[in-house]
Protein backbone atom coordinates (compact mmCIF):
# COMPACT_ATOMS: atom_id res chain seq x y z
CA UNK A 1 0.00 0.00 0.00
CA UNK A 2 1.60 3.62 -0.95
CA UNK A 3 0.24 6.91 -0.51
CA UNK A 4 1.39 10.46 0.28
CA UNK A 5 1.04 11.69 3.77
CA UNK A 6 0.94 14.88 5.01
CA UNK A 7 2.39 16.13 8.50
CA UNK A 8 1.94 19.60 9.87
CA UNK A 9 4.47 21.32 11.98
CA UNK A 10 4.85 24.71 13.50
CA UNK A 11 2.15 26.08 10.82
CA UNK A 12 3.78 24.21 7.84
CA UNK A 13 3.09 21.56 5.81
CA UNK A 14 5.08 18.42 4.96
CA UNK A 15 4.81 15.76 2.50
CA UNK A 16 6.19 12.38 2.52
CA UNK A 17 5.79 9.37 0.15
CA UNK A 18 5.16 6.40 2.37
CA UNK A 19 4.95 2.64 1.29
CA UNK A 20 3.92 0.08 3.53
CA UNK A 21 4.24 -3.81 2.83
CA UNK A 22 3.97 -6.76 4.79
CA UNK A 23 7.25 -9.57 4.08
CA UNK A 24 8.31 -13.11 5.73
CA UNK A 25 5.53 -11.66 8.69
CA UNK A 26 7.09 -8.35 9.64
CA UNK A 27 5.56 -4.72 8.69
CA UNK A 28 7.80 -2.66 7.18
CA UNK A 29 7.37 1.40 6.00
CA UNK A 30 9.34 3.55 3.30
CA UNK A 31 9.15 7.00 3.57
CA UNK A 32 10.55 9.62 1.42
CA UNK A 33 10.26 13.86 2.12
CA UNK A 34 8.61 15.30 -0.96
CA UNK A 35 8.90 18.38 0.33
CA UNK A 36 6.47 21.50 1.88
CA UNK A 37 3.23 20.76 -0.17
CA UNK A 38 4.47 19.47 -3.12
CA UNK A 39 1.53 19.12 -6.41
CA UNK A 40 2.45 16.09 -7.31
CA UNK A 41 0.41 12.38 -6.85
CA UNK A 42 1.38 8.73 -5.96
CA UNK A 43 0.96 7.44 -9.14
CA UNK A 44 2.96 10.73 -10.52
CA UNK A 45 5.76 9.90 -8.09
CA UNK A 46 6.14 6.72 -8.49
CA UNK A 47 6.31 6.83 -12.28
CA UNK A 48 9.28 9.39 -11.70
CA UNK A 49 10.98 7.77 -9.04
CA UNK A 50 10.35 2.93 -10.07
CA UNK A 51 13.78 2.38 -10.18
CA UNK A 52 14.74 4.36 -6.82
CA UNK A 53 11.62 2.96 -4.54
CA UNK A 54 12.47 -0.77 -6.07
CA UNK A 55 16.04 -0.55 -4.85
CA UNK A 56 14.87 0.79 -1.51
CA UNK A 57 12.23 -2.21 -1.26
CA UNK A 58 14.81 -4.51 -2.59
CA UNK A 59 17.60 -3.94 -0.44
CA UNK A 60 15.47 -4.69 3.04
CA UNK A 61 13.53 -7.78 1.41
CA UNK A 62 17.69 -9.02 0.58
CA UNK A 63 17.99 -9.17 4.04
CA UNK A 64 15.74 -12.71 4.51
CA UNK A 65 16.71 -14.78 1.19
CA UNK A 66 17.08 -17.82 2.07
CA UNK A 67 20.25 -19.39 0.75
CA UNK A 68 19.01 -22.50 -0.65
CA UNK A 69 17.73 -19.90 -3.43
CA UNK A 70 20.84 -18.24 -3.59
CA UNK A 71 21.85 -19.11 -7.24
CA UNK A 72 24.42 -15.88 -7.89
CA UNK A 73 22.28 -13.61 -9.24
CA UNK A 74 19.08 -15.15 -10.27
CA UNK A 75 17.02 -14.87 -7.43
CA UNK A 76 18.32 -11.12 -6.81
CA UNK A 77 17.06 -10.15 -10.37
CA UNK A 78 13.64 -11.66 -10.27
CA UNK A 79 13.16 -10.57 -7.21
CA UNK A 80 13.95 -6.95 -8.02
CA UNK A 81 11.99 -7.69 -11.04
CA UNK A 82 9.02 -8.54 -9.04
CA UNK A 83 8.87 -5.80 -6.70
CA UNK A 84 9.61 -3.09 -9.95
CA UNK A 85 6.51 -4.47 -11.52
CA UNK A 86 4.28 -4.18 -8.77
CA UNK A 87 5.72 -0.63 -8.26
CA UNK A 88 5.12 0.16 -12.09
CA UNK A 89 1.48 -1.31 -12.26
CA UNK A 90 0.52 0.10 -9.08
CA UNK A 91 2.22 3.52 -10.77
CA UNK A 92 0.22 3.42 -13.99
CA UNK A 93 -3.00 1.65 -12.55
CA UNK A 94 -3.11 -0.63 -15.06
CA UNK A 95 -2.90 -4.52 -12.48
CA UNK A 96 -5.86 -5.92 -13.71
CA UNK A 97 -5.57 -5.13 -17.78
CA UNK A 98 -2.03 -7.37 -17.38
CA UNK A 99 -3.29 -9.65 -15.33
CA UNK A 100 -5.74 -10.65 -17.86
CA UNK A 101 -3.39 -11.03 -20.48
CA UNK A 102 -1.14 -12.98 -18.48
CA UNK A 103 -3.73 -15.31 -17.10
CA UNK A 104 -3.82 -15.80 -21.20
CA UNK A 105 0.03 -16.58 -21.50
CA UNK A 106 -1.10 -18.95 -18.38
CA UNK A 107 -3.64 -20.97 -19.89
CA UNK A 108 -2.12 -21.00 -22.94
CA UNK A 109 1.52 -22.19 -21.49
CA UNK A 110 0.20 -24.90 -18.78
CA UNK A 111 -2.53 -26.48 -21.27
CA UNK A 112 -0.07 -27.17 -24.06
CA UNK A 113 2.36 -28.62 -21.44
CA UNK A 114 -0.24 -31.20 -20.56
CA UNK A 115 -0.88 -31.92 -24.65
CA UNK A 116 -3.40 -29.22 -25.71
CA UNK A 117 -2.50 -27.87 -29.40
CA UNK A 118 -4.94 -24.52 -29.18
CA UNK A 119 -3.55 -21.78 -31.28
CA UNK A 120 -3.05 -18.80 -28.88
CA UNK A 121 -5.64 -16.98 -31.84
CA UNK A 122 -7.98 -19.27 -30.55
CA UNK A 123 -7.57 -18.48 -26.84
CA UNK A 124 -7.78 -15.12 -27.34
CA UNK A 125 -11.71 -15.88 -28.91
CA UNK A 126 -12.47 -17.70 -26.22
CA UNK A 127 -10.84 -15.00 -23.43
CA UNK A 128 -13.02 -12.40 -25.52
CA UNK A 129 -16.63 -14.83 -25.75
CA UNK A 130 -15.76 -15.13 -28.93
CA UNK A 131 -17.60 -18.39 -30.77
CA UNK A 132 -14.20 -20.32 -31.94
CA UNK A 133 -14.72 -22.78 -35.20
CA UNK A 134 -11.20 -24.66 -33.55
CA UNK A 135 -12.34 -28.52 -34.17
CA UNK A 136 -11.18 -29.79 -31.22
CA UNK A 137 -13.62 -29.18 -28.44
CA UNK A 138 -12.43 -30.90 -25.63
CA UNK A 139 -9.59 -28.44 -26.35
CA UNK A 140 -11.98 -25.23 -25.94
CA UNK A 141 -13.78 -26.61 -22.44
CA UNK A 142 -10.61 -26.78 -21.08
CA UNK A 143 -8.98 -23.58 -22.16
CA UNK A 144 -12.71 -22.22 -20.94
CA UNK A 145 -12.78 -24.06 -17.75
CA UNK A 146 -9.02 -23.26 -17.15
CA UNK A 147 -10.61 -19.56 -17.34
CA UNK A 148 -13.17 -20.31 -14.95
CA UNK A 149 -10.19 -21.78 -12.56
CA UNK A 150 -8.25 -18.94 -12.19
CA UNK A 151 -10.99 -16.88 -11.40
CA UNK A 152 -12.00 -19.26 -8.76
CA UNK A 153 -8.52 -19.07 -7.26
CA UNK A 154 -8.28 -15.63 -7.10
CA UNK A 155 -11.76 -15.09 -5.70
CA UNK A 156 -12.45 -17.86 -3.36
CA UNK A 157 -9.69 -20.31 -3.28
CA UNK A 158 -8.38 -21.50 0.30
CA UNK A 159 -6.24 -24.29 1.35
CA UNK A 160 -8.27 -27.30 2.50
CA UNK A 161 -9.35 -30.97 0.93
CA UNK A 162 -12.46 -29.60 -0.17
CA UNK A 163 -11.20 -26.63 -2.09
CA UNK A 164 -8.12 -28.25 -4.02
CA UNK A 165 -11.34 -31.20 -4.93
CA UNK A 166 -13.07 -28.07 -5.93
CA UNK A 167 -10.89 -26.18 -7.93
CA UNK A 168 -9.64 -29.92 -9.87
CA UNK A 169 -14.04 -30.48 -10.37
CA UNK A 170 -13.95 -27.06 -12.14
CA UNK A 171 -10.93 -27.61 -14.07
CA UNK A 172 -11.81 -30.63 -15.41
CA UNK A 173 -15.69 -30.37 -15.73
CA UNK A 174 -17.35 -32.20 -19.19
CA UNK A 175 -13.24 -32.99 -19.89
CA UNK A 176 -12.35 -36.19 -21.53
CA UNK A 177 -8.77 -37.86 -21.25
CA UNK A 178 -6.54 -39.46 -23.73
CA UNK A 179 -8.46 -42.77 -22.74
CA UNK A 180 -11.66 -41.46 -24.12
CA UNK A 181 -13.20 -41.44 -20.79
CA UNK A 182 -14.57 -38.26 -18.76
CA UNK A 183 -12.68 -37.27 -15.95
CA UNK A 184 -12.70 -39.21 -12.55
CA UNK A 185 -14.54 -37.35 -9.67
CA UNK A 186 -12.42 -36.78 -6.95
CA UNK A 187 -9.12 -38.17 -5.98
CA UNK A 188 -7.76 -40.87 -7.86
CA UNK A 189 -8.11 -44.76 -6.50
CA UNK A 190 -5.60 -46.36 -8.70
CA UNK A 191 -1.67 -46.59 -8.48
CA UNK A 192 0.46 -43.91 -10.72
CA UNK A 193 3.95 -44.04 -11.13
CA UNK A 194 5.37 -40.88 -12.39
CA UNK A 195 8.85 -40.48 -14.20
CA UNK A 196 9.80 -43.67 -12.57
CA UNK A 197 8.63 -42.29 -9.49
CA UNK A 198 5.81 -43.96 -7.00
CA UNK A 199 3.41 -41.63 -6.17
CA UNK A 200 1.20 -41.48 -3.20
CA UNK A 201 -0.48 -44.98 -2.60
CA UNK A 202 -4.19 -44.08 -3.14
CA UNK A 203 -5.26 -45.05 1.00
CA UNK A 204 -3.39 -42.29 1.93
CA UNK A 205 -4.02 -39.53 -0.49
CA UNK A 206 -6.12 -37.73 1.91
CA UNK A 207 -3.34 -37.70 4.61
CA UNK A 208 -0.46 -37.19 2.79
CA UNK A 209 -2.88 -33.52 1.50
CA UNK A 210 -3.58 -33.39 5.12
CA UNK A 211 0.02 -33.19 6.02
CA UNK A 212 0.75 -30.63 2.99
CA UNK A 213 -2.08 -28.20 4.37
CA UNK A 214 -0.88 -28.32 8.13
CA UNK A 215 2.74 -27.81 6.63
CA UNK A 216 1.73 -24.92 4.00
CA UNK A 217 -0.32 -22.76 7.37
CA UNK A 218 2.80 -23.34 9.69
CA UNK A 219 5.28 -21.95 7.44
CA UNK A 220 3.09 -19.79 5.40
CA UNK A 221 4.94 -16.21 6.69
CA UNK A 222 8.43 -17.84 5.49
CA UNK A 223 10.01 -16.52 2.57
CA UNK A 224 7.19 -16.39 -0.34
CA UNK A 225 9.17 -17.99 -3.22
CA UNK A 226 10.67 -21.50 -1.22
CA UNK A 227 7.32 -21.75 -0.11
CA UNK A 228 5.49 -22.23 -3.50
CA UNK A 229 8.25 -23.71 -4.80
CA UNK A 230 8.61 -26.33 -2.12
CA UNK A 231 4.60 -26.55 -2.23
CA UNK A 232 4.43 -27.15 -5.83
CA UNK A 233 6.84 -30.11 -5.83
CA UNK A 234 4.96 -32.17 -2.87
CA UNK A 235 1.97 -31.82 -4.05
CA UNK A 236 3.26 -33.14 -7.43
CA UNK A 237 4.73 -35.94 -5.81
CA UNK A 238 1.25 -36.71 -3.89
CA UNK A 239 -0.50 -36.77 -7.25
CA UNK A 240 -3.68 -36.66 -5.87
CA UNK A 241 -5.69 -36.76 -8.99
CA UNK A 242 -6.01 -39.12 -12.00
CA UNK A 243 -4.72 -36.76 -13.89
CA UNK A 244 -4.49 -32.67 -14.44
CA UNK A 245 -2.33 -32.61 -11.33
CA UNK A 246 -0.06 -30.07 -13.29
CA UNK A 247 -2.36 -27.78 -14.27
CA UNK A 248 -4.04 -27.96 -10.61
CA UNK A 249 -0.56 -27.72 -9.01
CA UNK A 250 0.65 -24.87 -10.78
CA UNK A 251 -2.53 -22.63 -10.08
CA UNK A 252 -1.84 -23.46 -6.62
CA UNK A 253 1.51 -22.39 -6.44
CA UNK A 254 0.31 -19.43 -7.96
CA UNK A 255 -2.33 -18.94 -5.04
CA UNK A 256 0.59 -18.58 -2.71
CA UNK A 257 2.25 -16.01 -4.91
CA UNK A 258 -0.64 -13.79 -5.29
CA UNK A 259 -0.92 -13.68 -1.15
CA UNK A 260 2.40 -12.34 -1.02
CA UNK A 261 1.90 -9.96 -3.46
CA UNK A 262 4.53 -11.82 -6.48
CA UNK A 263 3.32 -11.45 -10.15
CA UNK A 264 2.03 -14.32 -11.96
CA UNK A 265 4.51 -17.35 -12.30
CA UNK A 266 4.22 -18.98 -15.98
CA UNK A 267 6.00 -22.24 -16.59
CA UNK A 268 6.72 -22.05 -20.60
CA UNK A 269 6.16 -24.90 -22.96
CA UNK A 270 9.22 -24.75 -24.61
CA UNK A 271 10.92 -25.77 -21.36
CA UNK A 272 8.28 -28.70 -20.82
CA UNK A 273 10.73 -31.59 -20.41
CA UNK A 274 13.02 -29.47 -18.38
CA UNK A 275 10.08 -28.71 -15.87
CA UNK A 276 8.94 -32.23 -15.65
CA UNK A 277 13.35 -33.31 -14.93
CA UNK A 278 13.19 -30.38 -11.99
CA UNK A 279 10.09 -31.90 -11.14
CA UNK A 280 12.06 -35.41 -10.98
CA UNK A 281 14.97 -33.66 -9.08
CA UNK A 282 12.67 -32.30 -6.08
CA UNK A 283 10.90 -35.78 -5.79
CA UNK A 284 14.85 -37.36 -5.46
CA UNK A 285 15.27 -34.20 -2.98
CA UNK A 286 17.77 -32.24 -5.29
CA UNK A 287 15.91 -29.16 -4.57
CA UNK A 288 19.28 -26.90 -5.79
CA UNK A 289 18.04 -27.93 -9.11
CA UNK A 290 14.83 -28.08 -9.14
CA UNK A 291 14.84 -24.20 -7.58
CA UNK A 292 17.33 -22.97 -10.18
CA UNK A 293 14.96 -24.44 -12.92
CA UNK A 294 11.80 -22.58 -11.45
CA UNK A 295 13.07 -19.05 -10.59
CA UNK A 296 14.55 -19.05 -14.17
CA UNK A 297 10.70 -20.03 -15.36
CA UNK A 298 9.76 -16.84 -12.40
CA UNK A 299 12.60 -14.44 -14.06
CA UNK A 300 11.41 -15.45 -17.42
CA UNK A 301 7.64 -14.72 -16.84
CA UNK A 302 8.38 -11.33 -14.68
CA UNK A 303 10.13 -10.34 -18.16
CA UNK A 304 7.10 -10.63 -20.22
CA UNK A 305 5.01 -9.16 -17.68
CA UNK A 306 7.30 -6.22 -17.90
CA UNK A 307 6.57 -5.81 -21.83
CA UNK A 308 3.30 -6.32 -21.33
CA UNK A 309 3.07 -3.60 -18.45
CA UNK A 310 4.93 -0.93 -20.00
CA UNK A 311 3.25 -0.88 -23.19
CA UNK A 312 -0.87 -0.39 -21.68
CA UNK A 313 -1.92 2.72 -20.73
Amino acid sequence: MSYIEQKEKNGEVYSYFVKKFSFTGKQVKISNYLGKTPLVSKEGYMQKNLEKITEQEFKIKKMFFPKELAFGELLEKTEKKAIYLNNLMEAKQNHLIVEKEIVKEFVYNSNNIEGSKLPKKELEKIFENKKSSYANRNEILEAENSIKAFKYLKEKFYFSLPQIKKLYKILTEGLVMDTGDYYPKGFRKTEIVVGNEETAKPEHIKEELKKMIEWYKKNKKNYALKLAFDFHSKYETIHPFRDANGRTGRLIMNKILMQNHYPLMLVFKDNKQAYFNAIKKARENKNKKYYQFMLEQQLKSYQLTKKIAEKKP
